[in-house]
């Protein structure tokens, strides 16, 4: 049975990749980002049109991917050193590192369903330094989330000759594939196989 509605983030994850030639990407096992709150992402690229006949005689898009906020409950830290590039000093102490190098990482989540949860994967997603901020705590406690901005764009997969952005999976979807979905970063396999 197909969903017909979708709700609730959840089963977060972060998967470093290490690019390799000609806009591929090589991924190390996903790292569990606990505490999703929200995600919200917007497409990229722009519109082409082509007048001819006094009309739209032609129109096309360019996909550049997404670009949008993942907002948790408390960034982990092993995502502060492994994405964000801050160093654990002598003392256990996490310094931000200026000339730390853009790290490029999948982004595996899910949105449950009525029917069955659909599982996502962004194939290779750059992270800006969050905003730092807190507030006084008054006569109750009020958590305050955390928001890391994303941009998600391509990387190439001989399997099906395309640059890919993003793939997800759902109730018709191969049954080892789906529930192992979050245990390495899906790679597309080869029409018909």
């Amino acid at each position: 049975m197909a969903n017909k509605i979708k709700y609730g983030l959840s089963n977060v994850y972060y998967a470093i990749g290490t690019p390799g030639t000609g806009n591929t990407m090589t991924y190390n096992t996903p790292v569990a980002i606990p505490g999703a709150v929200n995600l919200s992402l917007d497409p990229q690229g722009d519109s082409s049109p082509f007048y001819a006949d006094n009309i739209v005689y032609w129109q096309g898009y360019a996909n550049t991917g997404y670009e949008g906020d993942l907002e948790i409950a408390l960034i982990p830290d092993s995502f502060k050193k492994d994405v964000l590039g801050m160093i654990n000093d002598g003392k256990s102490v996490l310094i931000e590192d200026a000339n730390a190098a853009t790290v490029h990482f999948a982004l595996l989540f899910q949105f449950e369903g009525d029917a069955k949860a659909t599982k996502h994967v962004l194939y290779n997603c750059t992270v800006a330094r969050p905003n730092v901020g807190g507030a006084t705590k008054e006569s109750s406690i009020e958590p305050q989330t955390e928001t890391l901005s994303l941009t998600a764009t391509t990387v190439y997969f001989s399997t099906v000759d395309a640059e890919c952005v993003k793939a997800e999976a759902n109730e018709a979807s191969n049954a080892t594939t789906y529930s192992g979905w979050t245990s390495s970063v899906y790679t597309p396999t080869a029409p018909g196989t």
